[in-house]
């Protein structure tokens, strides 16, 4: 079996294809919700049963939701690659529920609760309904475990620490435009190659001469792609 370290960097337009709604798109969750009334510390202290309330209709169209092909892929590609991690910037469990593993949460987990003075204690949460008043064992409140603007990255180290031992990068279904999630192609080795997986035209930057662009949706370039790289290097 080839040895290969592939580090697959994913967003929500992965998820999207699943049918969840997305932050950012015109039509996105951020033109319903003011980002101020449901995702700071300041609207938690302010009003957390709003957050609450927020994060529980998202949880609920979670559970509904299933993995895409683009997640499948990805799964797949762990299997012919073992020393494959995915680093995602998506709440949701999609790619648990897809069978992969070694996956990296950069901005939380709608499936858990984390207490309210602690951003790494966390628990499960059985359902798609926190009710508010309920509190973590060191006695804090539990709040979701989602990273609010302007809130501390916890797992951002992980995550550069993982980039910066690519053979291979792989990028999908993110604007690369959040940050520091989009400054992970920073960490990622001048030797390693980048493959953007993305319908647009995204502005690569200073990227542009180490990317191959696939002009495609997640479900069609992520099957796409791990099918030459299984090809190019598994099957010999």
């Amino acid at each position: 079996m080839f040895a290969m370290k592939i580090v697959v960097f994913t967003g929500a337009g992965v998820s999207a294809e699943s049918g969840l709604g997305t932050f950012r798109d015109a039509d996105g969750l951020w033109e319903k919700y003011r980002i101020e009334d449901v995702c700071t510390h300041e609207a938690w202290l302010r009003n957390p049963q709003l957050c609450v309330d927020f994060y529980n209709a998202r949880r609920r169209d979670t559970l509904a939701a299933q993995p895409n092909a683009a997640h499948l892929a990805i799964t797949r590609l762990q299997k012919a690659f073992p020393d494959t991690e995915i680093i995602t910037q998506n709440i949701d469990d999609l790619h648990e529920r897809a069978g992969s593993t070694h996956i990296t949460h950069l901005h939380g987990e709608i499936t858990k609760l984390r207490s309210d003075i602690n951003e790494t204690a966390t628990v499960p949460l059985q359902g798609w309904e926190q009710h508010y008043g309920d509190r973590h064992p060191d006695g804090s409140l539990l709040r979701p475990y989602i990273v609010f603007f302007g809130e501390n990255v916890p797992y951002f180290p992980v995550a550069c620490q993982i980039a910066s031992q690519a053979d291979l990068m792989i990028v999908v279904g993110t604007s690369l435009n959040v940050y520091p999630a989009a400054s992970l192609l920073e960490y990622v080795p001048r030797t390693a190659k980048i493959y953007v997986i993305d319908p647009g035209l995204p502005d690569f930057g200073i990227y542009r001469d180490r990317v191959t662009h696939i002009r495609e949706k997640a479900s069609v370039g992520v099957p796409q792609l791990v099918e030459q790289l299984i090809n190019k290097f598994v099957n010999l």
